[in-house]
């Protein structure tokens, strides 16, 4: 398997949002957004799927020790040696490579948030700086792109959340702000214990209005001009806003199942994303 096999295993499986979203992008820029979005997950496979901290947070020092290696020009993994071969300039994005990987290095240190204030921190860092990455490596405008790039990431960040309540509860992490839940009386042993309710109905129509209004206002500040350089994120956030429909006309039920697109819808509305 050479590394561009091993980046669309590990990023893009068929039938999966990201490869139709990937699929919206410039044939030429196809390859780099693949490694990019590969990266990313082996971040968050490191600290999400890996159960013992002390063995994430050697994980994470092996991935900060492979970014410098990559930014020297002598990266050993796939996805790095992917990297090395299609990023532009590997030196200039290497600080954002080591803020991306510092994002994730949060979910080995917290698992619950007190209020929105407090999520912003990871939310910043893990969604905004990557559709930051994303959009810079191939905006028409680079050094503007992180003023609407990032507030997209982040957006998408939060529609995440929504759709992964369950699954993150029940591996023990939970991104709905802990003065939200006090505040619709849910507790953490709900969600873990999947205990659907009224209350849990309207913290999750909050949570879910958030995120698309959020998703909204991002895509309307995208320029005209970078509009078609930027299909792949247009299409990951129509993939969102979606998705946050059919969770809620499915009554929210986010906690004993993770709520998906057909593989055709995610076509269809991937390829009308503009």
């Amino acid at each position: 398997m050479n590394f561009d096999e091993y980046c669309q295993q590990k990023a893009a499986l068929p039938g999966s949002s990201t490869y139709y979203a990937l699929r919206q992008a410039p044939a030429k820029s196809q390859p780099l957004l693949t490694a990019l979005f590969a990266l990313r997950r082996e971040f968050e496979e490191t600290v999400k799927e890996t159960s013992d901290p002390t063995i994430g947070r050697t994980k994470l020092a092996w991935w900060q020790n492979e970014i410098a290696a990559l930014a020297s020009g002598s990266p050993s993994h796939p996805v790095s040696k992917a990297l090395a071969a299609y990023l532009p300039d590997v030196k200039a994005e290497y600080p954002a490579l080591q803020a991306l990987l510092a994002g994730f290095e949060m979910d080995l240190d917290q698992a619950r948030y007190l209020d929105y204030p407090n999520l912003r921190r990871y939310v910043d860092s893990v969604g905004g700086n990557f559709a930051a990455l994303i959009a810079r490596v191939t905006a028409k405008d680079a050094a503007q792109s992180a003023q609407w790039s990032a507030p997209l990431g982040e957006a998408l960040l939060l529609a995440q959340f929504v759709v992964e309540t369950g699954n993150d509860a029940r591996h023990g992490r939970i991104y709905i702000p802990i003065d939200e839940m006090q505040r619709y009386n849910v507790t953490a042993a709900d969600l873990i214990n999947r205990k659907y309710s009224d209350a849990f109905t309207e913290l999750m129509r909050f949570e879910t209005t958030r995120a698309r209004t959020a998703l909204q206002k991002a895509l309307d500040a995208i320029p005209g001009c970078e509009r078609r350089s930027q299909r792949t994120l247009l299409a990951l956030a129509a993939l969102a806003l979606a998705l946050l429909d059919e969770i809620e006309r499915d009554g929210y039920q986010v906690l004993h199942q993770q709520i998906a697109l057909t593989p055709i819808r995610k076509l269809w509305i991937s390829w009308r994303a503009k």
